[in-house]
């Protein structure tokens, strides 16, 4: 009986062996093919460099949408097609403007944006006395009699000291999308918000604003101001409380407009009734042209594909891309794909989604049962060569959130986040400032985790 039970364990022990040293060899095919033969930064380029911004309802956006469906086209999947979804349209107008004046003819110009989805200001713009605050709850404790016909100012940095970018992010972004909406109860008359930004420099940074349930005669104007403005702005009230700061904003939410989800698959050998998803959002805002946010997560899903066919893996369950439309001001391609995928019955056991830039891949986050978590963490070795060591638990990202059920994967790449939100929803987010090398081994990472879950029957027991 011993020997019986030793030769079994020696067994299992070189299965263990053989199949790590073949999925070795697989992971070095799949990084060597992203680093020689990628395609994510030629296609970036084009998005980036001859489409631009592409914010929902765009003419860029809707460029975009057969940009990429032609180029899904070119790679012989098994099946391409677009998925209609309405989305909200906002449009900026003509650029904003704004200035602190000190006393009547001394004034000095400030960079800010308008927040998305904010109402425009009168014709003449705005001008008000300013009230800082650092918190939403302050509004509360000043009271309207301090605040009415005032602009407020949030000023709350991102915090320095969290090296998780993304949580610092968290703790400060609620300024910026229910600001507006809460100024107005206290009779505010304007917001400016400091950009959620660990930088200090001179572009806004836009990004939503929610108005609630406020009337449209409700609703105020919101800005967003540059760190480097936020800092002048605030050291000028201290110096002077009585200086008055003037905007002025063209934007305006038009009636929603017919869009589109791109998809693309390639049908499963044995199990394709079972489905892996890849994606990013293909929307953007229209300051820079998007590169990181989230360009490279679409061009590095759909180089995944690319990728797995170029290997020659054939995969046993359906593997499909799917770059989502409208994350950035409504989120209804991830929902409009959640609620299609329930009404057809499909079943998805993993998806994973790349929306944290094109930045150098540091590991994946992951929203899984312990069950499952625990085979991916059998899996953290193979990505340690590639100095992809973080393997955490947590969310996989916006757009496959609305697919989260009992049993399915949810996964996000992450990569290095120490700079990405000096280039988040700003001027700055453009191709120059995506590292060739970088973008590719994010798509490496990835087709390696996405052949690893088909392989091993990641979120099969849904």
């Amino acid at each position: 009986m011993i020997k019986k039970l030793i030769c079994l364990l020696l067994m299992v022990n070189m299965v263990t062996i053989y199949g790590q040293t073949e999925d070795e060899k697989q992971l070095k095919i799949f990084y060597d093919l992203a680093l020689t033969k990628g395609k994510s930064y030629d296609w970036l380029n084009h998005l980036s460099n001859q489409i631009g911004g592409r914010l929902s309802g765009s003419v860029q956006a809707e460029q975009a949408i057969v940009y990429t469906k032609a180029e899904l086209d070119s790679l012989g999947l098994d099946r391409v097609w677009l998925q209609p979804v309405m989305v909200p349209k906002w449009v900026r107008g003509t650029p904003e403007f704004a200035y602190l004046e000190s006393k009547p003819g001394y004034t000095s110009n400030v960079p800010i944006c308008a927040l998305g989805g904010s109402v425009a200001t009168p014709p003449g713009g705005v001008k008000a006395n300013v009230i800082e605050v650092r918190e939403l709850s302050d509004l509360e404790k000043l009271g309207k009699a301090k605040i009415q016909g005032k602009i407020v100012f949030f000023n709350r940095p991102m915090d320095p000291t969290l090296l998780n970018t993304f949580q610092a992010y968290s703790g400060a972004v609620n300024q910026r999308s229910s600001g507006a909406a809460e100024a107005s109860k206290y009779g505010a008359v304007g917001v400016i918000v400091r950009s959620m930004n660990l930088r200090l420099d001179d572009y806004p940074h836009t990004g939503s604003t929610s108005y609630g349930d406020l009337t449209d005669a409700e609703k105020i104007p919101a800005a967003a101001i540059s760190t480097n403005g936020a800092e002048f702005l605030s050291t000028t009230l201290k110096l002077d409380p009585n200086i008055q700061f003037y905007f002025k904003q063209n934007c305006k939410q038009l009636e929603d407009v017919p869009s589109f989800n791109v998809i693309g698959e390639i049908k499963g050998s044995t199990k394709p009734n079972e489905i892996i998803v890849v994606g990013g959002h293909l929307d953007s805002w229209d300051l820079g042209d998007g590169a990181h946010d989230d360009g490279a997560g679409c061009v590095q899903s759909m180089d995944v594909l690319r990728l797995l066919k170029l290997s020659g893996y054939k995969p046993k369950r359906t593997i499909r891309v799917v770059l989502f439309m409208n994350e950035e001001n409504g989120l209804r391609g991830g929902r409009k794909y959640a609620s299609e995928a329930e009404k057809n019955g499909e079943k998805h056991v993993f998806a994973l989604e790349s929306d944290a830039g094109g930045f150098t891949p540091r590991g994946f986050s992951f929203d899984s049962s312990e069950a499952d978590f625990s085979t991916i963490l059998n899996w953290k070795s193979l990505f340690e060569p590639y100095l992809m060591q973080q393997f955490t638990k947590g969310g996989g990202g916006a757009d496959i959130g609305p697919l989260k059920k009992e049993g399915i994967v949810l996964a996000g790449l992450r990569p290095d986040s120490q700079r990405y939100f000096a280039h988040h929803h700003a001027e700055n987010d453009t191709f120059e400032h995506v590292n060739k090398r970088e973008l590719e081994l994010g798509a490496a990472a990835m087709v390696s985790l996405i052949y690893l879950a088909d392989k091993y029957d990641l979120g099969s027991a849904n």
